[in-house]
């Protein structure tokens, strides 16, 4: 298993980061971390935002969902199959959060573990023969960051506000009509917008315990999932979600948020 992992995980993706640093990064394993994240996140893109997309929606029909339970509290059964039927309405799947991160796991640990050991502990023995590195590979970062192999107050900061305007970017404000269906928030959401101000001081703390080069990663990562979550909000805010606004009767109703 080890053998398998390193060969067609790790070496491939050590070796697109050692290509990005000599070829793309003017040797500085700062910028070539960039790069290299964005490159992940580009090639997951349709993952990731299959992802956002599912919890936008999800969040956007709790009215509906909420008055189905209002409506058949007392018939679990029957409310339990008015909410298949809208989320089979909606082409949303449950599980889609778990099957997507079940791919992405691998791939997002191979990364941590790159970041680790950099360029360091034999890491230069797993280069493909047709990627060279000219000299010993630094680990710094524009010269603000002398060692990416260590934590970083600076980058865990950074790291933590981007955290936080994420979190406000992945909770859409509800519509007026939303707010008179459902003034109060579900358990969900109130567990979610909670996180908001707890997930800022969990990737500080963690941050400052790891090297700046996973806090470097984090950021950039952070940064390209609210310009995505900024896509998705867009996307469907322009259809008006007039198939899940609640009491919305008006438009196309056989187009659903698939379709956007």
């Amino acid at each position: 298993m080890k053998a398998f992992f390193t060969e067609f995980l790790y070496r491939p993706l050590f070796n697109a980061l050692a290509w990005l640093y000599q070829n793309a990064a003017f040797e500085d394993l700062g910028v070539a971390i960039i790069l290299f994240t964005l490159a992940v996140r580009f090639v997951l893109f349709p993952l990731f935002h299959k992802t956002v997309k599912h919890q936008r929606i999800t969040q956007d029909i709790q009215p509906q969902i909420k008055q189905i339970q209002k409506k058949h509290k007392d018939d679990k059964e029957k409310q339990a199959k008015e909410i298949i039927e809208l989320y089979g309405k909606h082409k949303i799947n449950p599980m889609t959060p778990i099957l997507v991160l079940l791919i992405q796991l691998p791939i997002i640990f191979t990364v941590y573990r790159i970041f680790i050991n950099g360029f360091s502990n034999g890491a230069l023995d797993l280069l493909y023969s047709f990627i060279h590195i000219s000299a010993t590979p630094n680990h710094n970062f524009l010269g603000l960051i002398d060692d990416l192999t260590v934590p970083s107050m600076v980058v865990a900061v950074a790291a933590a506000i981007a955290q936080y305007f994420q979190g406000k970017t992945a909770f859409a404000k509800k519509s007026k009509k939303d707010k008179k269906q459902a003034p109060q928030d579900s358990p969900a959401e109130k567990i979610g917008k909670r996180m908001i101000l707890v997930m800022p001081f969990f990737t500080f703390w963690i941050l400052t315990q790891l090297p700046a080069a996973i806090g470097l990663y984090w950021l950039t990562t952070t940064g390209f999932s609210i310009f995505q979550q900024a896509i998705v909000n867009k996307s469907l805010n322009k259809e008006g979600q007039k198939d899940i606004s609640l009491g919305d009767h008006g438009g196309d109703k056989s187009k659903t948020t698939e379709d956007i």
